[in-house]
Parts: structure tokens; sequence; C-alpha cells
């Protein structure tokens, strides 16, 4: 079973980020100026600027500057509260992904079926094509001991002609296969050899149709016996190989898929934990942004109040006399 995500720093108490406490005390020594206490004074303001010949560009500048001081701590929180969801948020995915790779996991487990076998079908064929081969090896014995009477001449076209020592299976018994010219020479030309090689023998002590007949018999013994017995060891080992791996799925079942629910249980308790610790971090983004938002539109609200009295007061500008003006600017002050 794999490791779970370790989630200690996770578990730690949370401390009170120091931005709060800086945020208030900032705010509570940072008061409105007095020409932005109010919408009065404000006006006010806008309409000096109007009548005189200053561009209201520096006025504006002073009111976002001093509300870019009030948002600063602001802007500091929401970045620290951001980064530790995102974080948080990151746990949760590894997490997830875990969960699901483990389920895909269970699920393809379960889904496994143990593979079929042929075991004692090709026992029986090991038994049987044996029995055939040593049946081959003593006609081709008794044949060839007039010529040969040294046993092991005979064992050397036994083997001659049963085994294609070139391929672990034969064509006889394999589906959908490609013959090719080499294919056929590897299959056909020790047994035929060997076959003509025993009738030249055989016609020096049988008849003509004893020793044909002969030739026929072995040389189909010779595709069909060796090349079976072949095939037949070679099926077994896949055989052994199912069964082996038979045992390894009924083994992994046993032991994975609890070790692996279990697993899914413990990563499903830490990602309600680190849930659990998200949450109040987004509640306290949500009102630190609601702040901001609120500082903004403040500000907003007071520069385009700024900006309509100055526009007014300098379009009435002109038409004014400047005694007038100068009495109204004496007034305003």
């Amino acid at each position: 079973m794999s490791a779970s995500l370790d989630i200690t720093p996770l578990n730690q108490p949370e401390s009170e980020h120091p931005l709060n406490s800086l945020l208030t005390t900032h705010l509570q020594l940072e008061p409105l100026p007095g020409w932005l206490a109010d919408e009065e004074s404000l006006r006010d303001e806008g309409v000096l600027f109007g009548l005189s010949d200053t561009r209201p560009d520096s006025k504006v500048a002073q009111i976002r500057a001093y509300f870019g001081k009030q948002s600063a701590p602001l802007d500091e929180q929401i970045e620290y509260y951001t980064e530790k969801i995102g974080e948080l948020n990151l746990f949760i995915e590894h997490r997830e992904n875990r969960i699901t790779a483990l389920r895909d996991q269970i699920s393809d487990l379960r889904d496994s079926q143990p593979t079929p076998n042929n075991l004692v079908r090709h026992g029986v064929s090991l038994i049987l094509s044996t029995v055939l081969c040593i049946g081959n090896f003593y006609l081709i014995d008794e044949t060839l001991h007039t010529a040969f009477p040294n046993r092991w001449i005979a064992v050397g076209v036994f083997i001659a002609g049963m085994f294609n020592l070139f391929g672990r299976t034969s064509f006889f018994y394999e589906t959908d296969t490609r013959l090719t010219g080499r294919r056929l020479i590897e299959e056909f030309s020790l047994p035929l050899a060997t076959s003509l090689f025993i009738l030249v023998h055989a016609l020096q002590s049988q008849s003509i149709g004893q020793a044909i007949g002969l030739f026929v018999f072995v040389f189909f013994l010779f595709l069909l016996a060796g090349k079976l017995l072949l095939s037949t060891l070679t099926a077994l080992q896949t055989d052994f190989s199912a069964i082996q791996s038979n045992h390894r799925l009924a083994l992994n079942k046993t032991q994975n898929l609890s070790a692996w629910e279990a697993e899914i249980e413990q990563l499903s308790q830490e990602i309600d934990a680190i849930r659990a610790k998200k949450w109040p971090l987004v509640t306290a983004l949500n009102h630190v942004q609601a702040e901001q938002t609120r500082l903004n539109t403040q500000r907003d609200g007071l520069v385009n109040l700024f900006i309509s009295e100055f526009e007014l007061a300098r379009s009435l500008r002109d038409r004014l006399t400047e005694q007038q003006r100068k009495s109204i600017m004496n007034y305003e002050l």
C-alpha cells in the first residue's frame, strides 16, 4: 500500500494573521482628511479647484493615494489568504487524484478474471506425443539395425527428423500463420531427408510396398509427433505462467483490496480535515475582499463627486466676473 500523503503541517493551529491587527490599527490611525470628511467639504474643494486655474489631477491623486494606503493591508491579507487557500486546494487535489487512482486500481482488480488454462489437456497431449516419439524411435532403430548396428545412429536419425530446433512451435498447430519459403524448408527439409534416408535402407530388407508405407508413416510422424511434442511443451509453459498469474491475482485481491480501501478512507478523512481548515480562510478572504470593495467604491465615489463639482465650477468660471469668483472663493474658504 502506498504511503498516505503527509498533512502534519495542516494539523497545526493557525495563528491569527498579523495583518489583522495591523489593518485595524492602520484604519484607526489614518482618519479622513478634513476636505474628505464629508461630501460638502469635498464639493467645496471641487468648486475651489474649478474656479481656479489649477488642474484636478493632484487632488484626485491625493484621494487615490489616501485610499491606496488604506487598502494596502487589505491587499496583503488577500494575497496571504489566497496563497493559503491555494496551498490547501493543492493538498486536496493530490489526495483526490490518489483516491481516483486507487478506485481505478480496485475496479480493475475486481474486474480481473483468472486466465483459463488447459493444463490437463496439454498434459495428456504431452504423454501421447511422448509415446508416439518413443514408438517412432524403435521403428527407425529396427529398420536401420541391419545396416547400422550401433543404436546411436538411430538416435541421431530420429532426432534429425523428429524435432525442428529452429522453432518453438509448428505451423501445423498455429492459426493465422504466414507461410514463407524459409519456414517451409525449416519444417519439411529434415523430416523429408530423414524419411528418404530410412526409405533407402528399408528397401534393402523390405518389399517396395512396405518400404513406401514405412516412408509415409515415418514422414508424417516426423511432421506431426515431434512438432506436437514441442508445441505441447510451449503450451504447458503458457499454462504454468497462467497459473502463476492467477495465483498472484488471488493474492492481490486478498491483500491489496482491503489495504487500498483503508487508504481511501484515510485520504477521505484527511480531505475533510483540510476542508475544515480551509473554510475559515475562505470566510476571512470574503470579508477582506468585501472591505476592499467598500473602500474602492468609496474612493471612486469621492473621485467622481470631486470631478463633477470641479467640472461644473470650471464651466461657470468664464461666466463670472473676477470679483464674483473671488467672492465665491472667499466664501468657500
